[in-house]
């Protein structure tokens, strides 16, 4: 049997008169990687940043429906320091801070209250290992973050993420700026992380979401159209209008 990390249950979410999300349910099991398409404005940026409660930031926004992660619901039983700890995301644009490769990734655990440093270089070393980019940075890890490539600032950012022990990691787009070289790696930092971790993965490229995808969710114009096992969503789906934006006749 699966266990169910995420329950999403009729959620409805409106910017104004926009009605962005429509009685949206959905489970999202522990240990998958859920990828999200679909054309752009049907909702699943929207969907992805209701999961960290980073839609909470939008005066204009209303939402409806229960949101649970492990069972607890995350607007009645959760802070958002506490929720955004165990659920990271990772941003189409990679953002270091203007620190040292070092302090970006020490940041959110010195926040949190680590000091010791044998602790935190252990953290540093086994993030920067998830992440991928270890072998290429561990010799210059107190030169700045803004020095590496676009491939190598986005693993760097999902390194900073894996400090603070998240349970659950939002990609949104992660890939959009990066050549085919730096995209397989984060792919593969994604493959990996999926061992330990749920992630939720939008992106517009389909052949990423078959790529990686344990599941596959088709959201249009803010309707889950459907969801089912990437292979069969790619090679079988239920629904016309999937298969037609999987071949390229829209979106």
């Amino acid at each position: 049997m699966v266990d169910k990390k995420l329950e999403i249950k009729g959620l409805n979410i409106r910017f104004e008169d926009v009605r962005a999300l429509k009685d949206l349910s959905l489970d999202i099991y522990k240990n998958e990687i859920l990828s999200v398409i679909g054309p752009s404005n049907s909702g699943k940026t929207t969907f992805l940043r209701a999961l960290n409660r980073l839609n909470d930031l939008e005066d204009r926004i209303r939402m409806e429906g229960t949101i649970l992660i492990d069972g607890r619901d995350i607007y009645g039983q959760m802070e958002p320091e506490e929720l955004r700890k165990r659920v990271g995301m990772i941003f189409a644009l990679p953002i270091p801070l203007p620190l040292s490769i070092y302090d970006n990734i020490a940041y959110g655990p010195r926040m949190s209250g680590l000091r010791e440093r044998k602790r935190l270089d252990a953290v540093i070393e086994k993030s920067l290992n998830e992440a991928f980019l270890w072998d290429e940075v561990k010799d210059r890890l107190h030169s700045s973050a803004l020095k590496l490539s676009g491939g190598q600032q986005q693993r760097l950012c999902i390194a900073r993420t894996l400090a603070l022990e998240p349970d659950i990691i939002l990609f949104d787009e992660p890939c959009s700026g990066l050549d085919p070289i730096s995209t397989s790696r984060v792919e593969d930092s994604m493959i990996e992380l999926k061992k330990t971790k749920t992630i939720v993965l939008v992106t517009n490229n389909t052949k990423q979401a078959a790529r990686v995808g344990t599941r596959t969710a088709f959201f249009l114009m803010g309707d889950l159209i459907e969801v089912d096992r990437t292979e069969k969503v790619f090679t079988a789906p239920a629904d016309q209008r999937t298969n037609d934006y999987i071949t390229g006749k829209f979106g």
